[in-house]
């Protein structure tokens, strides 16, 4: 499979804090990573860097084989991203806010009513497109953050908390859908839900005090639980992990 995702030794310090030190990551087409790690580890910088949106200290990020430093609207064009909190315009409305996006990604105004009418469907949004946002329930606002982050169907997409505020109903529809994008894109999603990790990820990578801790598929992580642990074996993996990294960087 082709690599979509090449990032290599990113770093970010703020001040005296290294943040993020010395993270590599490769994606292939075809790949869901999950990316866990406890708050404050550097989950959420690294994903920042990957998207362009925050420069790293050091390191390169190379999405669909493009320099996004050298070349940071080319390479921009070949993802999708949906931030932490789903933020957007509250007082436009969903259509208005999603033919938005479509035209800074740059599609014609018939590509864009295809497009918006398609991806409304695809996320259960048809009903609310005519509401502003801002009267929207948090689970159908995220939905909308997933709409604007597929419209334009691409390569890679980096999604942090795809499921944060949907009921377990809206949780199935949508990891039912990152499990089909998953087939021909390369998906990085952040969670603190280790059943969603079961349930759509093809690889966990775990990062713990601006770290990589572990990388490898979701079986070969819950086998690192011993035998006696009968429930809960990722959780027990992950606490374990992440909790000998805070003792080590301490």
């Amino acid at each position: 499979m082709e690599s979509f995702i090449d990032a290599t030794g990113l770093t970010k310090t703020f001040g005296g804090i290294r943040a993020v030190d010395g993270v590599s990551l490769q994606v292939n087409q075809g790949e869901v990573v999950g990316f866990l790690g406890p708050n404050g580890a550097g989950k959420t910088t690294t994903m920042r860097m990957l998207t362009g949106f925050l420069e790293p200290t050091a390191g390169t990020v190379k999405l669909a084989g493009v320099d996004i430093d050298k070349a940071p609207i080319a390479a921009r064009r070949h993802f999708g991203y949906l931030p932490e909190g789903a933020p957007a315009y509250p007082d436009m409305t969903a259509r208005e806010y999603l033919n938005f996006v479509a035209s800074a990604r740059g599609l014609s105004r018939a590509e864009r009513a295809v497009a918006v009418d398609a991806v409304a469907s695809r996320v259960h949004l048809t009903r609310v497109m005519d509401q502003t946002i801002e009267t929207l329930s948090k689970g159908f606002k995220r939905r909308v953050g997933i709409a604007q982050a597929i419209l334009h169907d691409p390569k890679i997409l980096i999604m942090d908390e795809p499921t944060d505020g949907l009921d377990p109903n809206q949780k199935h529809e949508v990891r039912e859908l990152i499990r089909e994008m998953g087939k021909r894109k390369a998906i990085v999603l952040s969670t603190h839900i280790l059943e969603e990790v079961e349930a759509v990820c093809t690889r966990v990578v775990v990062i713990a005090a601006g770290k990589v801790v572990f990388d490898g598929t979701p079986g070969a992580f819950e086998a690192r639980a011993p035998e006696g642990v009968s429930r809960n074996r990722m959780d027990h993996v992950f606490r374990e992990l992440t909790a000998r990294s805070a003792e080590v960087a301490s």
